[in-house]
């Protein structure tokens, strides 16, 4: 059921419930702005990547590496991969091994797609909450990289930061289900 139909189909029943519906798209339309926006910070840590990468491979034609590269890689994938969540999850683009709820009726298919939801809601909630206390206790401790010397914390932060920047999207996916919206 495509948007358009749900859109129809709860005018007709309700106004009230048709304003509602309105107002989750729009906010649902912000969230997925902001995911976007969140995606470049991840675009640019692999870019870096690629750069750090290449560096250190032509420089070591000379016999010279870059210090502390497969650190500042490890520092950059995680970022990469925490702040490409968000944009992710609007894209539906994790993969899904969902042939066998697709043979489930639509209502048993929505309760799957809520449990889901509900589960990957709590699980990124707390993912983001550890990360914070873990990111705080290494800024407390001043625990740093063992080449760089580089502060640890700030890339805990990020993480913690892409997990907590994801639970909007999947509140969001949670509130459209209960309203009946297939994710697809």
């Amino acid at each position: 059921m495509c948007a358009t139909q749900i859109l129809d189909f709860y005018e007709a029943v309700n106004p009230i419930r048709f304003l509602l519906m309105i107002s989750l798209l729009r906010i649902n339309q912000y969230i997925s702005k902001a995911a976007a926006g969140i995606n470049w910070i991840a675009a640019a840590a692999v870019f870096l990547m690629m750069v750090v990468t290449t560096g250190d491979v032509l420089l070591r034609f000379f016999r010279i590496s870059i210090p502390g590269a497969y650190e500042t890689i490890g520092f950059l994938s995680a970022l990469a991969i925490a702040f490409a969540l968000p944009y992710t999850a609007v894209e539906k683009g994790h993969i899904a091994v969902d042939f066998l709820v697709q043979r489930f009726s639509r209502p048993a298919r929505i309760v799957v797609n809520i449990i889901n939801s509900l589960f990957a809601l709590g699980l990124f909630s707390i993912i983001a909450w550890k990360s914070f206390q873990y990111g705080a206790t290494l800024k407390a401790t001043g625990s740093v990289s063992a080449t760089l010397e580089m502060p640890i914390y700030p890339f805990v932060y990020g993480v913690a930061a892409g997990c907590l920047l994801l639970c909007p999207v999947l509140f969001m996916e949670l509130l459209l289900q209960f309203k009946g919206v297939e994710s697809e």
